[in-house]
């Protein structure tokens, strides 16, 4: 057929219901392409949703903006709950450092995983530190919303503070060799969420909620007759005894001489408290005849002697004795302890408070870093005398520049917080401020409790404690209110103050989010 016939016959059969073959088959095929198409470009659109969501996912875009709790109407990531709560779990185990096994916590276990054995059924230790995670930051947030309410505000003092305290913890990091970067101490010790900016603002929450509150205790005063009243209406918290003693038990050992397990009796008990009262008894008949308890206790194999010349008072049988109304010095007496295990002889001394003056002092504190010694070398002692005598010098120096200057109280502050590596006091001019004996290291407390020390003296003490040697370049500001009546002060703020943050903290509460599985 010829192509012009082929084109009258396709017009011809227009009107029916045929369909070209060629026609169709060119149709069919732009239809299953633009299907194709469909489908390419879905796959393609499905592929980038994929690789956004994974590339979101690493960056830690989600775990980062997601909300963990809100308190008080304010929203907290995971990262900034992860700052309080890995400050609490920390705290926890260096204050029980030597206990943790004994509580039941593994630290090297998921905390998630681990039944809180002091909580209710289900508790876990993860929940135990989230709730005191949420108490902390409740605090926080309630001081730092009454702050602004009342108009404290965050001062330059406070930000050279905050900007001290951050460049000394970039210098520890820095100089410790653990970690190549302060972010990466960040992320080791408080979640791969946590950021330089999140943790400065953390902390500069927690250091204003602690200047308010100290403000707001510092602002409390009371009266003689304050003082004296709290004192009456509860003397035995503020007043001290001497007494001798002389314990005698009268337990059961629980094991022979060969170390096999002994089933103890109510009658080997009770035995064993007669055979006790009798030797308490005998010792007591001697000391009313004028022998002392120390030398009776010295020849005897019966009793074990303690002494005090100031004991505070404790419940159980020889602290209510003690501090009995009724007790006069001279007082004496077998006692039977309510434990039904010993019996003590006992001679009371006298009872009193403690009138002494406090005093306040400031200090700058040079340490000796003696970390690079080797202690088991030969010249071990003559490489310690030599940083001694170094930094003995660097003291005295300092003194000399004090002295040559105007020498006043107000100087020696500004040259403690320039130059005192006593973080506890090197942010307040070296000050300490009514503390009593028994406090610091020997040498430094000696030297401030010296009778003949007036205020405006200076010096310079060697001094050791557990983690530091040292000089401390001594100023004494003179002396302040008896010890009892710091006591009772301290007691009396304490209870105000916990008043003042029970009202301040009654309507905040904690909930949790769904960022919260970020956290730990």
């Amino acid at each position: 057929m010829s192509a012009s016939n082929e084109k009258k016959t396709r017009q011809d059969l227009s009107g029916t219901n045929w369909s070209d073959p060629k026609t169709a088959r060119e149709a069919q095929q732009r239809k299953a392409e633009k299907r194709s198409n469909v489908v390419y470009a879905a796959i393609a659109a499905a592929f980038v949703i994929v690789a956004v969501v994974s590339l979101t996912w690493k960056s830690q875009i989600i775990q980062k903006k997601a909300t963990a709790v809100t308190i008080g109407g304010e929203k907290y990531t995971a990262a900034e709950v992860n700052y309080y709560f890995q400050q609490t779990y920390q705290n926890f185990l260096s204050q029980n450092s030597y206990f943790i096994s004994y509580l039941g916590l593994d630290t090297s276990k998921d905390l998630r995983e681990q039944s809180y054995p002091a909580g209710e059924d289900g508790e876990t230790w993860f929940d135990y530190f989230l709730d005191q995670t949420f108490q902390q930051m409740i605090s926080v947030k309630a001081l730092n919303d009454s702050a602004a309410a009342d108009g404290f505000v965050w001062t330059d003092e406070l930000q050279s503070q905050l900007d001290s305290s951050l460049q000394s913890l970039k210098d520890s990091v820095s100089s410790s060799g653990y970690y190549t970067s302060f972010t990466q101490y960040l992320t080791t010790n408080y979640g791969g969420l946590m950021t330089e900016k999140v943790f400065t603002q953390q902390v500069k929450a927690t250091m204003l909620a602690q200047a308010y509150a100290s403000a707001y205790s510092d602002s409390l005063t009371y009266s003689e007759s304050d003082l004296a009243g709290a004192y009456e209406a509860d003397p035995n918290t503020y007043d001290k005894v001497s007494y001798e003693c002389i314990s005698v038990s009268g337990s059961v050992p629980t094991t022979d001489a060969d170390g096999n397990t002994v089933e103890v009796t109510d009658e080997m008990k009770a035995d064993a408290m007669a055979e006790a009262k009798a030797a308490a008894d005998e010792l007591y008949a001697a000391f009313q005849n004028g022998q002392s308890l120390k030398a009776l206790s010295e020849s005897s194999e019966d009793g074990s002697y303690t002494s005090s010349d100031g004991a505070s008072y404790s419940t159980g049988t020889l602290g209510t004795w003690l501090f009995d109304s009724t007790r006069r010095s001279g007082d004496s007496a077998v006692l039977e302890d309510t434990t039904g295990s010993t019996y003590y002889v006992v001679s009371f001394g006298n009872r009193f408070r403690d009138e002494y003056n406090t005093v306040d002092v400031r200090h700058i504190l040079l340490k000796i870093d003696d970390s690079a010694l080797d202690t088991s070398a030969e010249t071990y002692d003559a490489d310690l005398q030599a940083l001694k005598d170094e930094t003995l010098a660097k003291a005295e120096d300092l003194l000399a520049q004090w002295k040559s200057g105007d020498a006043t109280e107000e100087s020696f502050a500004a040259l403690a917080n320039e130059t005192s590596e006593d973080g506890g006091s090197n942010t307040t001019g070296g000050l300490y401020k009514q503390f009593p004996k028994g406090q610091m290291v020997a040498e430094f407390n000696d030297w401030c409790f010296d009778p003949a020390r007036k205020s405006g003296d200076t010096g310079i003490v060697y001094g050791e404690s557990s983690s530091y040697k040292g000089y401390h370049i001594m100023y004494f500001a003179g002396t302040d209110l008896p010890y009892w009546q710091v006591q009772v002060t301290n007691s009396l703020k304490n209870n105000d103050v916990s008043a003042w943050y029970a009202e301040k903290t009654a309507d905040y509460t904690a909930e949790q989010q769904s960022g919260i599985r970020y956290v730990g």
